[in-house]
Formats: C-alpha cells, structure tokens, sequence
C-alpha cells in the first residue's frame, strides 16, 4: 500500500478519535480535537501531493480520498452542530454538507457517463476548503464566544457562500448532461 493510501486511511481512523476526544470533559479535550482536525486536514493536502508528485495516484486512493474528506467535515460538522445548538452554526454547516452530497452525486453521475472532466475541483473549490477547515479547527479548539470562535463563524459562513458559488459553477458545466437525461 502506497503512503498517500495510508494517510487517506489513517485520516479516516482519525474521524471517531476525534468524536471521542471531542466529548471527553477535560479542559484539554477540544484543543486536542482541534489538532486531531488539523492533522487530518494536512493528510488530505499532503496525501494528494505525495500521490501526484510520486506517481502513486491508484482508483482505491482515488475513491477513498475524497470519501475521507467528506467523512471528516461532515462528522465534525454534526459535533459542532450539536455542541454549539443553534442555528446560527447548523444553516452553513448543514449548507456545506448538502452540497458535498450533491455533488458527490453529480460527479459520480458524470463519470457514468465519461464526462467527469467537466466538473472537476475548481480553485473556487480549493478556497472553500481552506475557509472550511481553518474554521472547523478555531470551532472546535475555541470556547463559544471567544474572538476565535468566532472568527471560525465568519470563516464557515464564507466557506457556505463559496459553497453555493461552486455548486452553481458545477450544475451549470453539468446542466446540459442533466437536461439532456430528463
């Protein structure tokens, strides 16, 4: 098993120590889960990177990296939804896990047909990602209220916006393949 694999897996491992961690009640536990989150979220970019730069890219990788992304925030997601209760986290948290799931969907579709090329990652994707994971590790280290936190507030709900943004880019490069099937 190649090393990007093993990162991949050993993000996946990560996701119920990170729960675990999470809900334990010492005062240690959410900056421990912040870097159990943080550590995940550099196995993600340094997995891609190593399989790209090392030629190690294979289907298994191919297929569980972006299972383990989607697995990783939406977890972590549902535990700040819970934790902080309110509706103020859960709408762009509940946006961005929608739209994982959709497009996911949307890509799989597209592959069917042999046209996934057309909604590949787009930078507007990457950026995303960076607002998403920067604020779920201030939400989960940081007491609700604290400056940090709610930095990691601005910084989901500007992961939302581009959220919606690239899901309107990815339906519309998908829209004629979607007309065309109905």
């Amino acid at each position: 098993m190649s090393i990007p694999n093993i990162l991949t897996l050993t993000r996946i491992v990560l996701i119920p120590l990170l729960v675990i961690v999470f809900y334990l009640t010492t005062g240690w536990s959410n900056p421990l889960a912040a870097l159990l989150f943080t550590v995940a979220s550099v196995t993600d970019w340094f997995d891609g990177y190593l399989a790209r730069r090392w030629n190690q890219s294979t289907p298994f990788g191919a297929f569980l990296d972006p299972v383990a992304d989607k697995l990783m925030v939406a977890v972590a997601l549902g535990v700040l939804i819970e934790f902080y209760s309110d509706v103020i986290l859960t709408l762009p948290a509940l946006v961005i896990i929608g739209r994982e799931i959709v497009i996911s969907a949307l890509r799989e579709w597209m592959a069917e047909l042999g046209k996934r090329a057309s909604v590949s990652v787009s930078s507007i994707g990457k950026y995303k990602t960076a607002f998403q994971m920067i604020s779920i590790i201030l939400l989960l280290g940081f007491a609700p209220g604290t400056l940090l936190a709610q930095t990691g507030f601005l910084l989901l709900y500007l992961a939302a916006i581009l959220t919606l943004w690239s899901m309107y880019k990815y339906l519309r490069a998908a829209w004629p393949e979607l007309t065309r099937s109905m």
